[in-house]
């Protein structure tokens, strides 16, 4: 614990100053009774706030006001007086309103009464002042805690994560829903939250198992567009599935164009860093730190980047400061340190008037969340932080979200915040991770080439009888929408992959799942002249634009393959890793044995060791659930 310097000389001099303050207080309107114990604990935590007080010091702070507060109203109830605290060397976000008499501590509020976002931010010292958990001992009294408006450190009582609850897609019978749209994705921080639990020996809760984004993890070398005109390419396969030949498999690839580090536009980047208690754990805060530091090291001089900070406050840490001046980045970052509870609302509406502060017309404006998502103070409903950050995503600043640490790790949260605020959404558990999110995929994960990204697929009943699409449960659209140019879908950065897979049963196949329709006519549409099993529609928009552009592929029967390529078993050996963490309902006797087998046969180049690293996953999740002696070698033909 790092020792402060007070803001006066002895403790007993700052309660002398501070009574004196209190009841020198001037008469300048009418009151009838004594103030709220909120309003006293607002105008204590306004000065907590902007300077460093001890507990002792803040427990008789506000016994001062409280004890000013009642003599004042008792001697003159048409009198109110006002303490002047002493001035910070900090402007923070403007204070939040008043919560209802019926809830007087930390309510949730409703968001059309939080302030208005500062025209202008400015930090007039050198270092932020702020209530930090580091304040209170272990052992002082839940009572003084609860005068300083922090919640006291304890230990995790049970594990509290937060994954929003999905069922797989259905079998679709063409006949009757030919039409199949979603949204694309192409966040990952499914797989790398799983993989944090595997390799601690925890079984993942199946709806923290969501397949497009193990899918899209790896790379699977889809051709890029050979023209920056064309932001994205779109190739598809089809051949049989390899865990049921009398099904086919159907892969879609997206691969947006890539732009060179060198040439991305000027970037003002604003990290958004959840520094309250429950962050004070090695994977939490320290990797965080270490992890933006990578990002750091990145900029360059046309770049910008502040730093806001939020706990039981919101603060400004680092003012928009120019990529180059590497030392007093990194300095700030060291800085930080974790404490108090965390008021996440006031935080991102901090960061957002610090983002259109520093905006760049035609570069890279983006908040860059990170947190463990244990919103508990303040704009806590997670209804009202996804509409802040729709609103905030209009003027032109985009929102990623990189979750870290476990207990109380909300995985719902920030994924959604992440999908409204057109960003991408990573889980970040080593420094490994971090180097791959931050450095490596720094490109797509900055700059946006392509919005709105929709996919609609049109299946032909003549030649499929059923489908079903792998993954993207909580991307599935309304097929109206697709052509609906003011509903929000996923954005595609530079570079990006994207991977999507149909399971497809032929007409005719008797490996078919629905029962048959005792009234239905066999064959509602003719298999035309090129042998169109689907016909694919993709729609996006330009960065800036409104307008959506289509992009259509047919897809034939002559393209059925006879075997799947080593992308599409690799992809389809995920898709079924995913699968068996959820229960294992899907894949026709694909077992634990034979995903591995599958996983090892893979020839796919392996520079950075992530499919060396899968196939140990999947030894891993074959012991804690599978309950099987991992085989070296099993046969993984149909």
């Amino acid at each position: 614990m790092n020792a402060r310097p007070l803001p006066y000389p002895s403790s007993l001099l700052f309660v002398a100053v501070l009574s004196a303050l209190a009841l020198s207080a001037c008469h300048s309107s009418t009151r009838d009774d004594a103030p709220s114990a909120a309003e006293t604990d607002q105008r204590v935590d306004r000065y907590a706030v902007q300077n460093t007080p001890s507990a002792a010091e803040l427990a008789a702070a506000r016994g001062a006001v409280s004890a000013a507060d009642s003599a004042q109203a008792a001697a003159d109830k048409n009198a109110t007086r006002s303490v002047e605290l002493p001035a910070a060397n900090l402007v923070v976000a403007p204070a939040a309103p008043p919560a209802p008499p019926s809830e007087p501590r930390h309510a949730e509020y409703a968001l059309q009464l939080a302030p208005p976002l500062p025209e202008r931010v400015d930090v007039a010292g050198s270092r932020m002042k702020r209530v930090q958990m580091e304040t209170a001992s272990p052992a002082m009294a839940p009572q003084a805690v609860a005068g300083m408006g922090v919640l006291q450190p304890q230990q995790q009582a049970s594990n509290t994560e937060k994954y929003a609850a999905h069922e797989d897609n259905p079998v679709r019978r063409t006949a009757d829903e030919p039409l199949s749209t979603f949204s694309i994705d192409v966040d990952t921080g499914s797989y790398a939250n799983v993989r944090r639990m595997l390799n601690q020996g925890v079984r993942p809760p199946a709806d923290a198992v969501r397949a497009e984004e193990f899918i899209n993890y790896f790379d699977y070398g889809h051709p890029a567009p050979t023209s920056r005109e064309t932001p994205f390419r779109v190739t598809t396969e089809l051949a049989p599935a390899p865990w049921n030949s009398q099904r086919q498999l159907l892969m879609i690839g997206i691969k947006g164009y890539d732009v060179p580090k060198a040439t991305l536009p000027p970037a003002n980047l604003v990290f958004l860093i959840d520094t309250s208690g429950s962050m004070d754990q090695p994977d939490k805060l320290p990797l965080l730190k270490s992890a933006f530091s990578l990002l750091a090291k990145q900029l360059r001089p046309q770049d910008r980047i502040s730093i806001v900070v939020y706990a039981g406050s919101a603060g400004l840490v680092l003012p928009p400061t120019p990529g180059d001046r590497q030392s007093e980045i990194l300095d700030a970052l060291d800085r930080l340190q974790a404490g108090g509870s965390t008021n996440g609302g006031d935080g991102i509406r901090l960061a957002y008037a610090m983002a259109k502060q520093a905006y760049v017309k035609g570069g890279v404006n983006r908040v860059i969340l990170a947190t463990d998502g244990d919103f508990n103070v303040g704009t806590v409903s997670q209804n009202a932080l996804e509409t802040l950050v729709a609103d905030q995503r209009r003027s032109g600043i985009a929102l990623t979200t990189l979750g870290f640490g476990q207990g109380n790790y909300n995985d719902a949260l920030s994924e959604k915040l992440a999908d409204v605020g057109d960003g991408n959404h990573a889980y970040i558990d080593t420094i490994q991770e971090a180097r791959k999110v931050l450095v490596e995929e720094m490109g797509s994960t900055m700059l946006t080439i392509a919005r709105d990204v929709k996919i609609q697929i049109e299946f032909n009943p003549a030649l499929v009888s059923e489908y079903r699409l792998i993954g993207y449960e909580n991307r599935v659209l309304r097929h109206e929408d697709f052509d609906n140019d003011k509903v929000d879908a996923g954005d595609i950065g530079a570079g990006h992959e994207v991977t999507a897979l149909y399971e497809l049963t032929p007409v005719g196949s008797t490996a078919a799942r629905l029962p048959a329709l005792r009234y239905r006519n066999t064959a509602t549409a003719q298999a035309g002249d090129g042998g169109e099993i689907a016909n694919l529609k993709l729609r996006y928009k330009r960065p800036g634009q409104d307008d959506s552009r289509l992009i259509q592929t047919p897809i034939l029967r002559s393209q059925l393959r006879s075997q799947p390529g080593e992308s599409m078993r690799f992809a389809a050996t995920v898709a079924a890793f995913a699968d068996a963490l959820r229960g294992g309902t899907r894949y026709d006797g694909w077992g634990w044995a034979r995903i591995e087998a599958s996983a090892r046969a893979s020839k796919l180049d392996d520079r950075w060791g992530q499919r060396r690293e899968f196939v140990e996953l999947i030894e891993r999740a074959r012991r804690q659930i599978g309950g099987e002696t991992p085989a070296s070698a099993v046969s993984v033909s149909d």
